[in-house]
């Protein structure tokens, strides 16, 4: 009698790709043997074309991609920065730097001043759950928008490739999603970061009461989907042990060693040699039960109650405990991957804490996010001198946070944000925030409860025109707007720093070789300045690290 064999999987993608490519091949047959013309080159082009569109991606996310409009301005302009001056901030710390503008850009931006080069990205996107909370274009993505996901996943994508480009092989990144988007973003996210790079799928519990008003379940939670640049380096910190953990150790029989929890001896793992019977001091003698054994073995237990080790009890007639000490264990929680809201904040937090520092003001954000859930990202994902990027900033509260963890544990960590000024966001709210945190006074006048040593540039994204143009037509127009990246790369306000330099011409590169005392380490140059053999000599003599610039920035113009 023969075998049954299993049912063999049939490829039907394979099947119906290799019918196609059939076709493919029996048309380029014919257009061969037929007579030649000039249209001939061209139809041999389009089935070339086809076939590697055929023999394409077979697996993953599928969408159908669109242009912005900031595509389109992106094509025939370059992004510069413009300082605000009136807007600084200078209140000693640490700078930080708040941009203005399309975030597409600004990546742009910061691919030229941070590639490889950020610790950790924060994002809260736009969660495109069809109520107009998501802008393309100028206009609301509502429910009734056909492509609807596939705008949002086009928008996504862009600045995703960009922000991977930014973290260093140390970094990683957080983005803040609800179930709308959030099955296609980890599909979007593998293919960006790299499957093997996704490290968790976090639950955020933002309500701490059911929504009795819900249509089917009440929505208590968002999700934080984690990726790391390199998985295989990236290593989440410890978190603190709080207040409640400790509290569960005690020291009842006064032992020199401290503090200790008890643990249950017996195990459900049976071994005969382990199954024996225990005389506690008070002479009862105790078994384990329910078919269960104990931990170890009998010459094992009797060191471990010589080393009072085993707790029976205050009366010495309990069934014996384990005592593991506090200053045994870890000190230090590995994260969870459920944060709950009375660890970290919840949405009605977040609004509270928005109306502590703009009071009777119109808050324009609907759910905002608390400091502390951004606390917990910056405990476990940075060190005392990260840099962090969120480029969908909107309140603020990723600046704010960064702020507040550094007065808390005596970091130095630097922040950048970047948002749009939709409805004056950027300036009436996100730098209100920032400003109103630093100085510890509202817009009005007022005192606030927070003052944070931090100092903060405001810069707007702007654009130069290169469309039909050579590089040298341009390149004076971008040193106007260098002294911005410089201090955005080098995290400083130029006018203050002895380390930095820029020289436009050659008197200035004069009056630099010419100082009694220089200090510089890095030398930003004009490239119309030409260097004389003695200044080539002094630049590396003293270790001088020279950029050309504009085209330090914008090389890949210069072509």
């Amino acid at each position: 009698m023969l075998k049954k064999q299993p049912p063999m999987s049939t490829n039907i993608s394979k099947q119906h790709r290799e019918e196609l490519l059939e076709k493919i091949r029996q048309i380029r047959s014919y257009i061969a043997a037929a007579p030649q013309d000039a249209n001939t080159g061209n139809l041999m082009q389009y089935l070339d074309e086809l076939n590697k569109e055929v023999n394409g991606k077979k697996y993953g996310l599928v969408f159908e991609q669109h242009r912005e409009a900031i595509d389109e301005i992106l094509e025939t302009n370059t992004p510069v920065l413009t300082e605000q001056p009136d807007l600084f901030i200078d209140n000693g710390g640490e700078m930080n730097f708040l941009i203005e503008g399309d975030n597409l850009a600004a990546l742009q931006l910061l691919e030229k001043t941070h590639k490889d080069n950020i610790d950790l990205i924060y994002i809260d996107p736009p969660y495109n759950t069809g109520n107009k909370d998501f802008m393309y274009d100028d206009c609301f993505v509502d429910s009734n928008d056909t492509f609807r996901h596939s705008k949002w996943l086009s928008f996504m994508k862009q600045r995703l490739d960009l922000a991977i480009k930014l973290l260093n092989k140390k970094g990683a990144i957080f983005i803040s999603i609800d179930d709308n988007e959030q099955s296609v973003l980890k599909m979007l996210c593998d293919e960006v970061f790299g499957v093997d790079n996704f490290v968790a799928n976090i639950i955020w519990q933002k309500k701490f009461s059911p929504q009795n008003d819900a249509k089917w379940l009440s929505d208590n939670h968002d999700f934080i989907i984690c990726y790391a640049k390199n998985k295989q380096i990236w290593k989440p910190k410890l978190m603190k042990r709080s207040a409640e953990s400790n509290a569960r150790y005690k020291n009842p029989d006064n032992d020199p060693r401290g503090d200790w929890a008890s643990t249950d001896l017996a195990v459900k793992t049976y071994s005969a040699e382990y199954d024996y019977p225990i005389t506690t001091p008070s002479g009862k003698v105790v078994m384990p039960a329910n078919g269960r054994c104990w931990m170890t073995s009998k010459e094992r237990m009797a060191e471990l109650i010589a080393d009072n080790r085993i707790w029976f009890g205050k009366k010495g007639n309990n069934m014996p405990r384990y005592k593991t000490f506090l200053s045994e264990v870890q000190q230090g929680i590995v994260p969870l991957t459920i944060w709950f809201h009375n660890e970290v904040g919840h949405n009605q937090s977040a609004k509270q804490e928005l109306k502590r520092i703009f009071q009777d003001v119109h808050m324009p954000f609907d759910t905002p996010k608390p400091t502390q859930l951004i606390n917990r990202i910056l405990e476990i994902a940075t060190n005392s001198s990260s840099i962090i990027l969120d480029f969908f900033a909107g309140s603020g509260t990723s600046g704010h946070a960064v702020m507040k963890f550094n007065a808390e544990d005596g970091g130095h960590r630097k922040f950048i944000l970047c948002t749009n000024n939709e409805n004056n966001i950027c300036r009436d709210v996100t730098y209100e925030r920032l400003k109103t945190v630093i100085t510890g006074k509202r817009k009005d006048g007022s005192e606030y409860n927070e003052h944070y040593n931090a100092s903060l540039k405001y810069f707007k994204i702007d654009f130069v025109p290169i469309s039909d143009k050579l590089y040298y037509e341009y390149a004076d127009q971008l040193l106007l707007h260098i002294r911005e990246l410089v201090e955005l790369e080098n995290g400083i306000n130029f006018n203050g720093d002895n380390e930095i330099a820029i020289v436009l011409t050659d008197e200035e590169m004069e009056q630099f070789v010419a100082k009694e005392e220089n200090a510089t380490k890095i030398l930003y140059r004009g490239h119309d300045v030409l260097l004389s053999a003695e200044q080539e000599e002094y630049l590396k003599a003293k270790g001088i690290q020279v950029n050309v610039i504009p085209d330090y920035y914008y090389n890949e113009l210069n072509r």
